[in-house]
This record gives structure tokens, C-alpha cells and sequence, in this order.
């Protein structure tokens, strides 16, 4: 199984998506507060449909508290600061994947700490900003679940 980690996330309907992604998948969401919105928040419960009320999801109060329950298992940060690309990377269950903010990404300083045992990006056509959160999440959970044949 795999987690995903969204860190400070913003869209109630991104975050949502997430949820339905990760129950039909099988991994595990990890929310590091602060969230841009309420976890009853309308939206959010209408993306993520009634698979919200299934899914494993934990929250944090921050990043601290977050490596906590990590522990030492990988952490890999998802972000467009990088030229690693997530099809270049073998991905191994446990594996923590964690995605920033939707308007501003992880932080720089967070980004590049040694908080993070690879940093990946996923390719996009030159000029382009960021993908739409939820896609990026399902495109990379996807690969890694690939990679470890839909176990």
C-alpha cells in the first residue's frame, strides 16, 4: 500500500477526488494541516462522493507531527523543482508520496531539507506551470502502484 500526503491543501474538491483515489486504490491519505478548508466542507463531501466515509485518511497537525508517524519510511516529494522524473523512479509500498499546496507547492526550504528521500516531477510541455493537483496524485499513485504490480 502506499500513502499519499497532501501538505497544506488548499481545494475542497482536489482534496475530495484524492479521497475517492485513495479508497479505490487502496492507499492510505494523510492531510498535514493547515487545510484551506473544513473536512465537512459541501464540496469536498461532492467530489469525494461516499467514499469519503471508506477512506483512510489521517490528519496532521503539521509536518512535525506528520514524520512522526512516518517514522522512517520513505518520504518522496512530488514538485516542478526538479528534472527527476516519477517514471525514472522504482517505487516501493510504504512509500510516502507528498504533494504541496495547489497555488505554491512545498516549500523551498521544506523541498530541499533532508526531510525527503527523492524529489520527482512529473513531464509537462515547456512553459507549462503545474498540473491540476488530483491528476498529478492519480498519475503518480498510479505509476508506483504499476510498478509494484496492483499489490
Amino acid at each position: 500500500m502506499f500513502n499519499i500526503v497532501l501538505y497544506e491543501p488548499e481545494i475542497p474538491p482536489n482534496t475530495g477526488n484524492i479521497m475517492r483515489l485513495c479508497n479505490n486504490s487502496g492507499a492510505a491519505l494523510h492531510l498535514i494541516e493547515p487545510l484551506g478548508f473544513s473536512l465537512t466542507e459541501k464540496l469536498l463531501k461532492r467530489a469525494a462522493l461516499d467514499y469519503a466515509d471508506y477512506a483512510d485518511v489521517c490528519v496532521h497537525k503539521d509536518f512535525k507531527a506528520f514524520l512522526k508517524v512516518a517514522g522512517s519510511a520513505r518520504k518522496i516529494a512530488l514538485t516542478t523543482k526538479t528534472q527527476h522524473r516519477y517514471d525514472q523512479f522504482e517505487f516501493c509500498a510504504g512509500d510516502y508520496l507528498i504533494f504541496g499546496p495547489e497555488t505554491r507547492g512545498i516549500p523551498e526550504d521544506l523541498l530541499f531539507s533532508e526531510a525527503f528521500e527523492a524529489r520527482l516531477t512529473l513531464p509537462m510541455r515547456e512553459h507549462s506551470r503545474s498540473l491540476n493537483l488530483s491528476n498529478a496524485v492519480a498519475i503518480t499513485l498510479f505509476e508506483a502502484w504499476r510498478q509494484n504490480d496492483f499489490c
